[in-house]
């Protein structure tokens, strides 16, 4: 009986142990309630509360989380059905409201998120839906952020996973792109013959012109060469004929020294004619200057006498 009593003693004071200290883990959180009412948040450590008073109606997690929303079939603009896969990261920022702004506000995402999917599908065509993940994610993401401010929810992200198009659409997909790869394949093998063509021409181009240059620069340094030549002999010849002078002016110059005056040459050059006419010649023609000179001295006759007696 008395082991009994401890029993008991020892179990009432277990559970009141756990029903007033709480241990909160980080990134987590509890809304207590005193009586029904809203009295406090118990945050990471050790708490205390005032048992059967106070009571915690749940936990909630403050890490980001994510929420997968079903694959829906919606409608495009243009009557075509598309099966959308999204997923949605959210955080709880405000745990009182996310208790009691809604009874559950994961399921109210993902209805916000259906809803508003299908609104923005429903105002695109095909083509801008399948290319436009981008911005259906970006506006389910303000619709929601719009709904969820009272939820004491943030919705941090919001990623279109797959859209996939009806079979026979997909079909008709792939058609169309392998003919606008073959396409593109057929303008790129155009485009490159062409640019092969036009480089092709542009170096034969480049060639001749540079043929040309070499020839034109080959006959200018052949003509430069030429007329260097041409001045370089005439200066010689200009200065040979410098120097024949100068030899005649200084050889005069010697000979007026001498004393050598004109009529001394002229009997120099006489007796050269003496010597002359002692050859087969029996006529010797004598300029008149010679005449004059030799007459004047009186000895013209001497030498013509002179030869007479020798023949």
């Amino acid at each position: 009986m008395q082991w009994a009593i401890i029993g008991i003693i020892i179990f009432v004071v277990v559970v009141f142990v756990a029903l007033t200290v709480k241990i909160v883990p980080q990134q987590r959180v509890g809304v207590v309630e005193r009586l029904g009412k809203f009295h406090r948040l118990l945050k990471p450590g050790l708490n205390v509360l005032i048992p059967i008073i106070d009571q915690v109606r749940t936990y909630h997690d403050l890490r980001i989380q994510q929420a997968n929303v079903p694959p829906q079939t919606v409608i495009t603009k243009d009557n075509v059905q598309v099966q959308i896969d999204t997923i949605i990261f959210y955080q709880v920022v405000g745990p009182e409201e996310a208790t009691y702004g809604i009874s559950d506000y994961v399921y109210g995402v993902r209805n916000i998120s259906t809803a508003t999917m299908r609104q923005i599908i429903g105002k695109l065509e095909l083509d801008e839906t399948l290319s436009g993940r981008e911005k259906i994610s970006s506006d389910i993401r303000l619709a929601l952020d719009e709904a969820t401010e009272k939820w004491g929810v943030r919705i941090e992200r919001v990623e279109v996973i797959d859209i996939k198009p009806p079979l026979d659409i997909q079909e008709a997909m792939d058609k169309q792109m392998k003919a606008e790869r073959s396409k593109r394949a057929i303008v790129l093998e155009a485009e490159a013959a062409k640019q092969d063509m036009i480089l092709r021409a542009e170096g034969d181009k480049q060639s001749k012109i540079l043929k040309a240059e070499g020839d034109k620069e080959a006959r200018i340094r052949q003509a430069e060469g030429l007329r260097q030549a041409q001045e370089l002999e005439a200066l010689g010849q200009a200065k040979a004929i410098q120097a024949v002078a100068e030899a005649e002016k200084s050889r005069i110059g010697l000979l007026s020294s001498a004393g050598l005056d004109e009529k001394v040459l002229a009997y120099q050059s006489f007796d050269a004619l003496t010597e002359i006419s002692k050859g087969a010649a029996n006529k010797v023609f004598l300029p008149t200057s010679a005449v004059e000179t030799l007459g004047t001295l009186g000895a013209i006759a001497e030498v013509f006498k002179a030869s007479k007696e020798s023949k």
